[in-house]
């Protein structure tokens, strides 16, 4: 079983623990980098031709920020604003901060209410709601951390929207925008074959006032 396969297959945060405590070190090149990972970047893509760093303003959360890969790519695009991270895995945030991409990192299981430097411009994410990992019932606990006008950006595997639930718990989102991407590209066929043609659905709102 690969480690994709692990990761999709998990219960609850120890199990968390445990897989990123072990994948950290070879995650991104190991993992990302073998399998073609563009989920980061579709997510960073989409915050920005949203306007993600006018309107609210301020800095951007970075949830389940892992080893900072949607960081980077919102460097990579251009985006000036700073980030703070969150991670429930303090070995993925070890790896985040030697990027040098993160005014902050915290570690925190976002399933439970959390408290950070917020209220934030931005809230992205990418890879954290999917299989085994994290449910919309974070959702409110995110949405503390929000001032009005913040724009949201979050990733959800699209086999997960409907069977858990982020298709009602969105629905209410005022201006709800959801983009359909490919999570992987064509390397995963070879590295990942059955998931290489997995879907990420893009959800995009602005908090209300």
């Amino acid at each position: 079983m690969s480690d994709l396969d692990t990761a999709y297959g998990l219960n609850g945060p120890d199990d968390c623990r445990r897989l990123y405590a072990a994948w950290a070190e070879s995650y991104d090149h190991g993992f990302a980098m073998q399998s073609d990972y563009r989920l980061p970047a579709h997510v960073a893509a989409a915050f920005l031709a949203h306007g993600g760093t006018s309107g609210a303003g301020g800095a951007i959360l970075d949830v389940g920020a892992g080893t900072g890969l949607l960081a980077a790519a919102l460097r990579d695009q251009g985006c000036p604003s700073p980030i703070d991270g969150v991670d429930l895995s303090p070995q993925m945030l070890t790896a985040a901060a030697d990027k040098g991409l993160y005014r902050s990192l915290a570690q925190a299981d976002i399933t439970q209410p959390f408290a950070l430097q917020g209220p934030y411009g931005g809230i992205v994410s990418s890879g954290t709601f999917t299989h085994g990992h994290v449910g919309p019932s974070a959702l409110p606990n995110l949405e503390a951390l929000a001032r009005p006008g913040t724009l949201f950006a979050l990733s959800i595997n699209a086999g997960v929207f409907h069977a858990m639930g982020f298709d009602t718990a969105l629905a209410t989102r005022p201006g709800l925008i959801l983009l359909d991407v490919a999570i992987y590209g064509p390397a995963a066929r070879q590295t990942h074959p059955d998931h290489a043609a997995d879907r990420g659905i893009i959800a995009l709102w602005r908090h209300p006032a």
